[in-house]
């Protein structure tokens, strides 16, 4: 590390009824790792937003070199050597890799040379990736990398980088973190956002903390640990999540040599999925983002058919049903994509709560909406799962995602199911918001309802799974006690290394 790359002072960014960021100063010097920090709604997107061009302070400065740095747009922003990967890719599936990165470029070269620099570029930093391979074929680590090198490609002197290796294998964490070193020793400097607290001790030179818009803390997260970061992030001690002494049940769920097809061209086809989930037991299912996950929650919840047999619930045939009957027998889903999927964005949170909920807390009679109902178990959700919202009103688009998140899980969960079905339960959320989701599913189990988690993160399902399944090109492992698994054999059934004969049904 070497001098001061980009200084921020007194940068503050007020909305209607929240200040966003509130007298923000801290410095990102050369060659450095710096790690922003802070629960859902303490301002990190709003700052990093300002820092790209995204969004214009209300007050403060901006220094880049030692000049005046206000870019109006992100493309001013890259011009002065500012890039940034959003936690969501922004590629169409349907272009090649060059073509892709050529979108992202003011004065693109001609495609053999674009090629060719892509292919320097990514065996440089090793990062591999074929230039003419069709974007909607590669793994998200492959669909990162391609993020990864269109900004590479800029030569940039600052590279933000948000959630970057929330849909990575622990190898290809290894892979980014060299990558990352590799530009570091280079001069860049990297401001990284993640909730995966060990990762920044791995990483991370120095962190910035946010609680509320303001800063309030600065530390060397080498010297502190995971559980001292978090408190500083939330502002009081943390609770890790209590496991309960839980005995499974009868079989509840079912599953026998369940097949679909991809839904798409660049969807997962289910191949011979069979699986048996048992009351009061967590079922954690691991795997690389595309490798069927969204295809097993469909399959599961009732949005997509099969046969009859293929799933049984209580030993009664519900392939053939859609999602409002398998609500009502108790089986019940909470999809990943939150918004426009799991709630309805512009609907007020109210709506999102009867949407999924009017049947199992009988919020219709007589063919009509109770909206009193409605409204009251909207609030309960809120409460009891700290959903930061003015109220239930609140369109769900105007809440964080990690809010949003808590709202969604928190819904489901008070429907008291027998099956529930949630894919990337924590995804996004800070600590102590993760903590509440993964004690809720905890505490659910332990209720007696069977629970499948599919996630990505590992250290989540290793908290919380009695048994655990890796999905890899749409088949399913057979699983395996999850007490005696390490990270690194979770990681190679991930990554397909194992044995992915069709599991057996487990009775």
């Amino acid at each position: 590390m070497t001098g001061t790359l980009l200084s921020l002072s007194g940068l503050t960014k007020a909305y209607p009824g929240v200040v966003a960021n509130d007298d923000i100063s801290f410095d990102i010097r050369e060659g450095e790792v710096h790690a922003l920090l802070g629960e859902n709604g303490a301002g990190k997107s709003t700052l990093v937003k300002m820092i790209y061009g995204l969004v214009k302070p209300d007050s403060g400065t901006m220094t880049l070199r030692g000049a005046p740095y206000a870019p109006a747009e992100p493309r001013a922003a890259r011009a002065s050597g500012v890039a940034m990967v959003f936690q969501h890719f922004s590629l169409f599936d349907a272009l090649s890799v060059a073509e892709n990165i050529a979108l992202g470029m003011e004065d693109p070269p001609k495609p053999r040379d674009l090629a060719r620099q892509i292919r320097e570029v990514s065996e440089t930093y090793g990062l591999p990736l074929d230039p003419y391979r069709t974007v909607g074929t590669l793994s998200a680590g492959e669909r990162q990398r391609v993020e990864i090198i269109r900004c590479l490609l800029q030569n940039p002197k600052l590279l933000i980088m948000d959630e970057p290796t929330s849909v990575l294998t622990p190898q290809e964490v290894e892979i980014l973190f060299t990558t990352l070193r590799k530009l570091a020793a280079e001069g860049t400097a990297i401001l990284y956002i993640s909730h995966k607290l060990e990762e920044i001790r791995t990483l991370c030179d120095h962190a910035t903390i946010l609680r509320l818009g303001q800063k309030v803390a600065t530390c060397t997260p080498a010297e502190t640990t995971a559980r001292e970061l978090a408190e500083m992030m939330v502002g009081a001690s943390l609770k890790a999540p209590e496991a309960h002494g839980r005995t499974p049940g009868d079989v509840v769920l079912e599953i026998r040599d369940l097949s679909l097809p991809a839904p798409g061209d660049f969807g997962t086809a289910l191949r011979r999925i069979s699986m048996a989930l048992r009351a009061g037991e967590i079922l954690g299912i691991g795997g690389v983002a595309g490798n069927g996950q969204d295809e097993l929650l469909a399959a599961l919840s009732g949005e997509r058919r099969s046969a009859p047999d293929a799933i049984l619930f209580k030993g009664q045939p519900l392939g053939h049903l859609g999602p409002g009957a398998r609500r009502r027998l108790g089986l019940l889903a909470a999809p990943e994509e939150r918004l426009g999927h799991a709630a309805a964005p512009d609907m007020s949170l109210t709506e999102n709560a009867a949407l999924t909920a009017m049947g199992r807390k009988g919020l219709v009679r007589n063919g009509l909406v109770g909206w009193g109902r409605a409204e009251d178990f909207a609030r309960e959700v809120i409460a009891a799962f700290d959903v930061r919202t003015p109220g239930a009103d609140t369109a769900a688009r105007a809440l964080s995602g990690g809010n949003l998140q808590k709202f969604v899980i928190g819904r489901e969960v008070m429907q008291a199911p027998e099956v529930l079905v949630v894919n990337q339960p924590t995804w996004g959320v800070d600590a102590a918001a993760a903590a509440a989701i993964r004690q809720a599913l905890i505490d659910l189990a332990a209720k007696g309802c069977a629970v499948i988690a599919i996630s990505q993160d590992l250290d989540e399902l290793m908290e919380i799974a009695d048994r655990f399944a890796a999905l890899n090109e749409g088949r399913l492992t057979a699983s395996k006690p999850m007490a005696g698994l390490t990270l690194d054999q979770i990681g190679m059934m991930m990554g397909g290394a194992h044995d992915m004969e069709a599991a057996h049904v487990e009775t």
